[in-house]
């Protein structure tokens, strides 16, 4: 370990003795806010003590065992036990390593999909709906619920415009490197002399966060509109102006919701959709900031860089910022994200742990 990660690690642990101590005043609960927030700091970081702990009495038994040597009736055993010792010391120094790096707080928050048809007219409407598909079926796949929150069907299917809400442990976790443009390469179904066509479509993965003080949303900055809402729901749907529109003056952000028939419900779901995309806008000046060639643009928002490309003729799938190439076009399109997902997250946390470790 790095002499930086070595200070980054004994300023965790006193940090983490320090709120123990803090939670076990007599008067800690009096303030509730304060309470909660240090009892989840302490938690956050208790599994960096323990396995602090478990490498300090590995390194203890490990020169215990090599004491041992000096024997020669224990020196078989010894060796043995260094063996043993030798592994375990090297895999907690590595989940050392990976507890160090700052958790993204929004990890467990739900999220708003949002997917565009980009160039490529019916063709990156269909792929739209092809990556929609994608997704709420690596949702499915991990017990998450959805629900489709506004659509525009395009004229010969697919989407020119999808917003969907994923509500689940670790969703935006596991879907928050997804923001960006995807291309697709293959022979469009009105495509008849079998030539092979380029169309893109866009991904925007935004937290959805419960409590969000810095944004401020005034009456006067919004324009509100109901509408009769479309699609499957019946005789109800059709008499009923339930579904919401919300501008945002200042920003010019729109904003839809006509999933739930009560318009007080849709309200509420466009009020939240609005702040996630005012937050993410945010973020995304401060990350241009302070990262701007960060490979994987974490947090960004960046939707002109283009991320991923689908080939049906070759049934690959390649990420462009980790040049990784999967030819499992098929079981992708189908949900079966993990591969791609685990590798974009363990890349990310790479490069975390290589800057802590640049870091003065």
């Amino acid at each position: 370990m790095t002499p930086q990660l070595q200070r980054r690690l004994e300023q965790l642990l006193e940090r983490h003795h320090e709120v123990g101590l803090l939670l076990a005043q007599p008067d800690a609960a009096a303030d509730p806010k304060r309470f909660r927030e240090l009892s989840r700091e302490y938690a956050q970081t208790q599994d960096l003590a323990d396995t602090f702990v478990a490498a300090r009495k590995a390194i203890a038994e490990l020169e215990h065992a090599r004491a041992m040597l000096a024997d020669p009736d224990l020196r078989e055993l010894a060796n043995d036990e260094i063996v043993r010792l030798e592994h375990a010391r090297a895999g907690l120094e590595q989940r050392l390593q990976a507890l160090l790096v700052p958790r993204d707080p929004l990890d467990d928050a739900n999220l708003f999909l949002e997917v565009r048809a980009g160039t490529g007219g019916d063709e990156a409407a269909l792929f739209a709906g092809d990556l929609l598909r994608m997704y709420l079926r690596f949702a499915e796949r991990r017990g998450w619920r959805t629900e489709l929150m506004s659509a525009h069907e395009g004229e010969h299917g697919g989407y020119k415009e999808a917003v969907a809400r994923i509500e689940g442990a670790g969703a935006y976790a596991a879907l928050k490197f997804e923001s960006g443009t995807h291309r697709v390469q293959r022979v469009p179904v009105t495509e008849a002399s079998g030539r092979v066509h380029t169309s893109a479509a866009t991904v925007a993965i935004l937290p959805e966060v419960e409590d969000i003080t810095d944004i401020e949303l005034r009456d006067a900055d919004l324009k509100v509109d109901t509408y009769r809402a479309s699609g499957a729901g019946g005789q109800h749907v059709n008499k009923t102006d339930s579904a919401i529109r919300i501008t945002h003056l200042p920003s010019g952000i729109v904003v839809e919701c006509q999933d739930e028939r009560s318009q007080h419900k849709n309200r509420a779901r466009a009020l939240s959709l609005l702040k996630a995309r005012l937050l993410d806008s945010q973020r995304a000046e401060q990350a241009a900031r302070q990262a701007a060639t960060r490979k994987l643009q974490v947090g960004s928002g960046d939707r002109s860089q283009r991320i991923r490309t689908y080939n049906f003729p070759q049934g690959r799938v390649t990420d462009h910022r980790i040049n990784l190439t999967l030819y499992q076009l098929p079981q992708i399109l189908d949900g079966d994200l993990d591969e791609l997902t685990g590798a974009l997250a363990r890349e990310s946390h790479a490069e975390a742990l290589a800057a802590l470790g640049s870091a003065a």
